[in-house]
């Protein structure tokens, strides 16, 4: 259920707020909600890429907790410049997994 909530916002923001949702031609709480949900999915994406760069997330949990695809992970760890974090175990435990299918 949608509930309402209040917060200060500066002058400026108010301004070009209310420029926006006219220009898109919607109303300033359509902008506001856009726009937090925006700034909410690019917060999780960068603090995933953020724990898994420092090794508390595995790539299955940074996957999960920003909510995008393992396809399109590695695609934002390049464009960031972190490496995958893929061991020798791991790289025992896949080869394993793919000798079960020969």
């Amino acid at each position: 259920m949608d509930r309402p909530i209040t917060t200060r916002l500066p002058e400026e923001f108010i301004k070009k707020i209310k420029e926006i949702a006219e220009k898109e031609n919607v109303d300033v709480s359509t902008i506001i909600r856009k726009f937090l949900a925006e700034s909410i999915k690019y917060w999780k994406i960068k603090h995933a890429l953020n724990q898994y760069s420092h090794g508390i997330f595995s790539f299955g949990e940074a996957v999960k907790f920003a909510e995008i695809s393992a396809w399109d992970f590695p695609d934002l760890l390049k464009k960031h410049k972190i490496h995958i974090n893929y061991d020798d175990d791991e790289f025992e435990r896949d080869i394993k997994f793919i000798k079960k299918w020969d």
